[in-house]
């Protein structure tokens, strides 16, 4: 199995994420970025995706993005940098961590099989599909 590389994102980096994640303004990727919760997957030193976090109730690590681009889905690197990060949030003293996902989306197949468990969903707005809501004790 190839080997992906997480590293936290540099300032000078922030062009490079913006160009491809549509879900942030500027001024909070530039924060998060600031605050070490931002990461650039890696295969072999070249960007192949990114993950940013923030704090749920301030005091849950809380995955907001993870997104690899087309050509390295499918190398295990999702799982890499779930256990790169997981391992980390550890290491800073948290004992689980959420994240969310659509219904209709693939990642919350992903995120079970890695050991999410689904603690409720919402309606984000009328219309949208419903969001579940994950949990991991780590």
């Amino acid at each position: 199995m190839a080997k992906a590389q997480l590293r936290k994102a540099q300032p000078q980096e922030l062009d490079l994420l913006l160009s491809w994640d549509r879900h942030v303004c500027r001024q909070e990727l530039e924060r998060s970025i600031g605050l070490g919760r931002t990461y650039l997957v890696l295969e072999e030193g070249r960007f192949v995706g990114w993950m940013r976090y923030n704090l749920f109730w301030d005091e849950h690590p809380f995955l907001n993005m993870l997104f690899l681009l087309e050509e390295a889905r499918g190398k295990g690197y999702g799982r890499q940098a779930m256990e790169a990060w997981e391992r980390e949030m550890r290491q800073l003293g948290y004992g689980r961590a959420f994240t969310s996902t659509q219904v209709d989306e693939y990642a919350q197949h992903f995120y079970q099989r890695i050991g999410y468990q689904v603690v409720g969903g919402f309606f984000p707005a009328p219309g949208d599909p419903l969001e579940l809501l994950l949990r991991k004790e780590l």
